[in-house]
Formats: structure tokens, sequence, C-alpha cells
């Protein structure tokens, strides 16, 4: 890869890359070159906030799951990016047999185009999740070690927690969090950069952790508001 010191080099290798992800999914990124690639999103990815905002119009994806053939079909009805602009609610991983082609295209294109697609942590961003659900096992078959899973877990520890579209539309991949009341408070008083916790105000918005045996969503926010209104009582 050029050197990526220099920033004309660096849009220009990320756009090779890109094109030839694209048009041949089975091309890898060498290990140096995605060590680079998570170092100079991950620069990018520390300066938004936890709770994101981002522009209409847009599209919004959801989970992807590794399934790299649709998320390239996605591109081809949605439009490329950066001519469309993108919101990834999470879940690149895991589950599907192309995870690596997954995240390593969305992160180039977030270290390409940073204000025209934003990219937002799931459940599955997770060092634990990713050694139960096959990121981890593929990454070992496609690399034959696991440096690239510890570059690409350590990059999903800086993701947004969610997104706001317009200042109005609010959208984590899980749920809301009884531990926080605004967003604000989600953007002042949450260090996001760790691996993700089994409950509390960071894991909330990525996972329904505190959703019951055969509990909807929905039932959860009138749980919630039941049990704030006892407790007011």
């Amino acid at each position: 890869m050029a050197d990526w010191q220099d920033s004309t080099s660096r849009l220009t290798a990320l756009e090779v890359h890109i094109a030839g992800l694209t048009k041949a999914p089975d091309g890898l990124l060498p290990e140096k070159d995605v060590e680079r690639l998570c170092e100079a999103a991950i620069q990018i990815l520390r300066t938004e906030d936890n709770v994101v905002p981002v522009s209409a119009p847009l599209t919004v994806v959801g989970d992807i799951h590794g399934q790299y053939y649709d998320l390239l079909e996605m591109f081809s009805i949605g439009g490329p990016c950066p001519d469309t602009n993108y919101l990834f609610l999470g879940d690149y991983v895991d589950r599907g047999h192309h995870s690596v082609e997954c995240v390593t295209l969305l992160v180039l294109l977030k270290a390409r185009y940073p204000d025209r697609i934003h990219i937002l942590r799931g459940n599955h961003e997770s060092r634990q999740i990713t050694q139960v659900y096959g990121f981890y096992d593929e990454v070992l078959r496609k690399y034959g070690s696991a440096n690239v899973w510890l570059r690409f877990t350590e990059l999903f520890d800086y993701l947004p927690l969610a997104g706001l579209i317009e200042g109005s539309v609010f959208t984590p991949h899980g749920g809301l969090s009884p531990s926080v009341q605004t967003i604000s408070q989600i953007n002042s008083e949450i260090d996001r950069v760790k691996e993700v916790p089994h409950d509390g105000p960071i894991c909330d918005p990525v996972s329904y952790t505190h959703l019951r045996a055969h509990e909807t969503p929905e039932h959860l926010v009138c749980r919630l508001l039941l049990e704030k209104k006892k407790k007011k009582s």
C-alpha cells in the first residue's frame, strides 16, 4: 500500500482497494494493509459522538452478517457511495461466509468517504460474539492467524452506538436504555471505547439485553414505563 502519511496517496490507495474488492470479492487485502486501514478509520471514528448526527436523504441498512453479495446488490440498487448517503446499523460480521469482505469494504468506504457513510456498532461487533458465530474462525481460515480479527475488533470499540437522523429519528442497532434518559447523556457520560459489557448503557443500544422471554421491543418499552410510574408512586 502507498505511504498513508501522504493524504493524496492514502485516498488513491483507498479507491484502488474499494474498486478491487468490489470487482473481485476474493481479493482480500494483505494483513499489513488491513492494519493501516483500521488505524486510519479509527482516527475518523474517534472524532464522532456516541450518537452520531446524520442528514437526510440517506439509505438506512440493517444487518449484513457476512452476506457480501447481498451487500453489493444493495449498493447496486441504492446507488454507490458517495453518490448515496448510507447509515449502517451494525452486525456486519458472523453467520455468513464473507464477513471479512463485508467489514473490509465498509471500513474502506468509511475511511474514504467519512461524511457520506456512517457505520454503527451492533451486538456482533464484539470479541466474545465473533468467537462464537464465525468471524474469528473465518479470519483464521483466510489469513492463517488472528491478527486481522484483532485489528477489526479493536476498531469495533470505536464505532458509534446510535445515529440521529435530522435531529429527530434515533437509530440504534438494539434498543432504548433504562440507564440514560437523554441523547446528551449518551454523548457526555459514556466512554464507548471498550468491549461491549453484558448490560448497561453501552450494551442496551446495541442489543436487546433487557428483553425477557417472548418479550418484544414494544413490550419492553411499556414495561419500563410502568416500572418508572410505580417508582414515582
